[in-house]
């Protein structure tokens, strides 16, 4: 079926890269159709070539959201975590009655909590998502962690598609939670790959340094982990930095100063901006092209 044979069942409110995996995933699965709203797709210089990447997966990509939005009964909200409760509250007017809305933004528990109370007003139903895992190459099936009073249903709807979803609680905010704590060691961890070989490599000791890695944990082959923490940091640091600021909120909402995972949001935003968007090469050649824009 393709997004021209019938209304859209399924809108996207973000068509990035989680948006695109998903699409990709539900058109193997045969789900849909899909209609999709994206801000990049308002600016002439950017429509074209996401057009082009929607028109491929069978996706109805729309300039405006009330479009996007039009009587579909099923609305995922992807955009960057800065952005997700305004997208909350720009989409409310045009969600259909009833909508379920997943929030599969990584935000704070009480950003997640603030996002349902505008979507609830507005007749939808809320559902906070946590996306659990990159979204590639699983696709769809990218492991999501869902909570709040619509959960159960939305788990059941969304294993009819193929994806896989687990019910954490039935309060808003129990898979963001999750989500935002996981990230305080995963993005760390990137983090502090960064500080240390970027600097082992300045100071010219980065196969010694790896060398002593390997003797602390050997079942971390440190050479191909520390490329790929790069690499994250390298093609989504902006978007991770935003994360790791919501992550600030929570351990700060819950008594903790935060201040570890502060600089680390720093440390993704510092190489995000370099715009180092292709991120091809083996450890040393990420940190050369790093080292060579800081």
């Amino acid at each position: 079926m393709t997004a021209d044979d019938a209304s859209p069942q399924i809108a996207l409110i973000g068509f990035g890269e989680a948006g695109q995996a998903f699409a990709q995933g539900w058109q193997q699965q045969g789900v849909g159709p899909v209609a999709a709203f994206d801000l990049a797709g308002t600016d002439p210089a950017a429509h074209a070539a996401l057009q082009a990447r929607a028109q491929a997966l069978g996706v109805a990509l729309h300039t405006d959201r009330a479009a996007a939005l039009a009587g579909v009964p099923h609305v995922f909200c992807l955009v960057t975590a800065d952005r997700a409760l305004q997208a909350a509250r720009e989409c409310a007017p045009h969600l259909a009655p009833g909508a379920l809305w997943f929030d599969g933004n990584s935000c704070a528990p009480d950003t997640k909590r603030a996002a349902a109370r505008v979507i609830e007003a507005a007749g939808g139903r809320y559902v906070d998502t946590a996306v659990m895992a990159p979204v590639h190459p699983k696709l769809h099936r990218t492991p999501l962690f869902l909570a709040g009073p619509h959960a159960d249903e939305a788990a059941a709807l969304l294993a009819g598609w193929g994806m896989q979803a687990r019910v954490l609680g039935a309060q808003v905010g129990d898979a963001s939670t999750v989500k935002m704590l996981r990230s305080v060691m995963i993005k760390g961890m990137e983090a502090l790959t960064a500080e240390c070989v970027l600097a082992a490599r300045k100071a010219g000791l980065e196969d010694q340094v790896i060398d002593t890695l390997i003797a602390s944990n050997p079942e971390i082959d440190w050479p191909r982990q520390g490329a790929y923490n790069l690499e994250r940091m390298m093609q989504h640091g902006q978007r991770r930095a935003s994360e790791m600021r919501e992550v600030v909120v929570t351990l700060q909402d819950l008594g903790f100063p935060g201040a570890i995972s502060a600089a680390v949001a720093d440390w993704h935003q510092r190489i995000g901006d370099l715009g180092l968007r292709d991120a091809d090469g083996d450890l040393t050649e990420r940190a050369d092209s790093i080292l060579a824009r800081l």
